[in-house]
């Protein structure tokens, strides 16, 4: 069942192969990509937990989980107003309204918006560049997504770790050239890794993209998962690819 939204200039509806739902994206500004989708097969929300995603962009993360998993509520943090627009109407079009929240907000005040201690479940899809990586997006929306402009990995593994309930379960994805950094500032708050995937686009290829999770006060221990290969010849995904998007 789907409720009729506007769209508006630039905008489409997408369809996301998972319970017939859609999301609605511009064109112009910034578009989800695989990152965001094989978080939500990579992260685990159960039965009765509350799950909050931070820079939720449209709204996908939480989408996708909401059909993937049995969690009982999701709440998605973004600070761009265009793009809580988007999220909030892909919410009313897909009938998730009791499901799924979309709050606007700053990622570095979340602890405060929402109160400390109060998910069980993180997810986040930041920024992967620094203001010294690569060169900057001259769209404003397509720039804050892709580089630290409006909040730092400190700020969101921090606000992450002050979200969390005791033993609650962080899930990021992020570039492996930063896996240093993200461990020190994980252990630093009182996330500990517990889970690492990583992504790479061919077997033969050096990966390109990490899955981890992080545990609110865990003890010491990482289990390092089988890789996930994205394509088993040029545009031919894997089998595990295709899994996870539902095809």
């Amino acid at each position: 069942m789907h409720i009729d939204v506007p769209l508006l200039e630039n905008e489409r509806l997408d369809e996301l192969h998972r319970n017939g739902y859609c999301i609605i994206q511009n064109t112009q500004t910034f578009c989800f990509g695989m990152d965001a989708v094989l978080l939500s097969g990579f992260a685990q929300v159960k039965q009765r937990e509350h799950a909050i995603d931070l820079g939720t962009g449209t709204g996908i993360i939480p989408i996708l989980l909401a059909a993937k998993t049995e969690g009982e509520h999701f709440t998605g943090l973004e600070i761009q107003p265009e793009s809580v627009d988007m999220a909030k109407r892909s919410v009313r079009y897909n009938c998730l309204e009791d499901k799924i929240d979309v709050i606007a907000g700053d990622i570095k005040d979340a602890s405060v918006q929402f109160g400390a201690s109060s998910f069980d479940v993180v997810t986040t899809n930041p920024p992967y560049m620094t203001g010294q990586h690569g060169l900057v997006n001259p769209n404003e929306a397509k720039a804050i997504a892709r580089h630290e402009i409006l909040c730092t990995l400190e700020d969101v593994i921090r606000e992450s770790a002050r979200l969390l309930k005791p033993q609650g379960r962080f899930y990021m994805v992020h570039r492996p050239f930063r896996l240093a950094e993200i461990m020190v500032l994980m252990h630093q708050y009182g996330l500990e890794p517990k889970r690492m995937k990583l992504v790479h686009p061919f077997a033969d290829k050096e990966p390109n993209m990490m899955l981890l999770e992080g545990l609110r006060g865990g003890k010491p221990r990482i289990t390092v998962e089988k890789p996930l290969i994205v394509y088993q010849e040029p545009g031919v995904y894997t089998d595990e690819i295709y899994d996870i998007y539902g095809y």
